[in-house]
């Protein structure tokens, strides 16, 4: 199936020739266009998106610099190569996994405030800590940059190693410390898009499609000793999640997984507990 013209291209966001170029892409990164095939007539395509003939030569030869399609004289336009993807960000569902997820990143501060600084509304996620450290961050990963956090840490927390909280990434350092112990752990991944602000320290266009994530932990007694809001480029994440199943499920033909000794599944939702006795919410 076709995307329209009219449902594919937005005059307000990126210039058209982007979004073309963008649409373009994913049409060979699908299989739509082939490698070796060629691409539907200049006429053809303007018809499709109800574009300038200029907007669609100036798209194809942007894929044309990219290497994705060669034009041949008096033969057409030829797919000659497909976009490379690089979604190498999992986000999974379990809180053992952060630690390998801010592996080998290198988180560049951009805004560290070390005084009192309340974070957004706590009054579904737990009681709040005395005061907060806030830092707002660029992760990057090979010297591009993936995602800008703003986090929220207990400053009690904080005092504890406060050099290495301010170089290095937070979680695996929070999720190393015995104390204070994470009880609940809690996301929540929206799907939106860059404004301009993230734009620019992420690299991407605005309006591109990002990931936002709001994550928070608690300990046993119900205080939120870190709050992170995330927001990750939408071109290097990809979700991953064991769906819940009912006690029904298994006899209707659905079964549990049991790799690794019978794994445990986890809500939609994302939400999981460092202590598998406890599924309360704070």
């Amino acid at each position: 199936m076709s995307v329209t013209g009219t449902a594919a291209i937005d005059g307000a966001q990126a210039p058209l020739y982007v979004q073309l170029a963008h649409l373009f892409r994913r049409r060979i990164s699908s299989g739509v266009w082939k490698l070796g095939e060629r691409l539907p007539s200049l006429e053809r395509l303007v018809n499709e998106f109800d574009v300038a003939r200029v907007t669609v030569r100036q798209a194809v030869g942007q894929l044309t610099r990219d290497g994705l399609v060669s034009p041949q004289q008096g033969r057409g336009t030829f797919v000659t190569g497909k976009p490379v993807e690089d979604r190498w960000l999992t986000m999974r569902t379990t809180v053992r996994n952060f630690d390998e997820l801010y592996r080998n990143t290198v988180p560049t501060i951009l805004n560290i405030d070390e005084s009192m600084r309340s974070p957004p509304s706590l009054a579904d996620d737990g009681t709040p800590a005395e005061r907060y450290v806030y830092m707002r961050r660029v992760h990057q990963r090979d010297g591009k940059p993936y995602c800008v956090i703003n986090i929220y840490l207990d400053k009690k927390v904080f005092d504890r190693q406060p050099a290495k909280f301010r170089g290095q990434a937070v979680l695996p350092l929070l999720l190393a410390m015995r104390t204070p112990r994470i009880a609940v752990a809690r996301q929540v991944l929206t799907v939106s898009t860059a404004d301009l602000e993230v734009a620019r320290h992420l690299g991407i266009g605005f309006n591109a499609p990002v990931a936002e994530v709001r994550r928070v932990f608690t300990d046993p007694a119900g205080k939120v000793i870190y709050l992170g809001e995330i927001t990750y480029r939408g071109d290097c994440v990809r979700m991953e999640m064991d769906l819940q199943y009912d006690v029904g499920g298994a006899s209707a033909g659905v079964h549990p997984r049991r790799a690794g000794g019978g794994r445990r599944s986890l809500r939609a939702d994302a939400r999981g507990s460092t202590d598998p006795k406890s599924r309360r919410r704070p």
